[in-house]
C-alpha cells in the first residue's frame, strides 16, 4: 500500500518560513521522482518544485530563490523549505511521487500566509 504523509503546514505571517515534509511508504521512494504541487482556491494545481532520484531539482519561477526541495533517501522523506513567504503562496500543498509509469498523491497540507 503506497502512502504519502505530509506534515509541516500551518499559518505564518508574510516573510516567515515553513518546512513541509512528506514521508513515503510502500517501497517506491527510491525509484520515484518527488514533487511538491499546490492549489489555491479557484486555481489549477501547479508544480512548485521537483527532484529526481539523482537529486536534480526544478522550481517554478515564482518560488525560485525562496523555496528549496530536498530528499533524504535513508528516511524516505522529501522536504520543501519555504522562506520569505508571500500571501500568494497560500494554498493546499500536495506531495507527489512518480515511480515509472505511476503517480501517487498525498492528502495535502494547508499553508496560510497572512499579510
Amino acid at each position: 500500500q503506497v502512502r504519502l504523509v505530509e506534515s509541516g503546514g500551518g499559518l505564518v505571517q508574510a516573510g516567515g518560513s515553513l518546512r513541509l515534509s512528506c514521508a513515503a511508504s510502500g517501497n517506491i521512494f527510491s525509484i520515484s521522482a518527488m514533487g511538491w504541487y499546490r492549489q489555491a482556491p479557484g486555481k489549477n494545481r501547479e508544480l512548485v518544485a521537483e527532484i529526481t532520484t539523482g537529486g536534480t531539482t526544478n522550481y517554478a519561477d515564482s518560488v525560485k530563490g525562496r523555496f528549496t526541495i530536498s530528499r533524504d533517501n535513508a528516511k524516505n522523506t522529501v522536504y520543501l523549505q519555504m522562506n520569505s513567504l508571500k500571501p500568494e503562496d497560500a494554498a493546499v500543498y500536495y506531495c507527489n511521487a512518480s515511480p515509472p509509469l505511476r503517480t501517487f498523491w498525498g492528502q495535502g497540507t494547508q499553508v496560510t500566509v497572512s499579510s
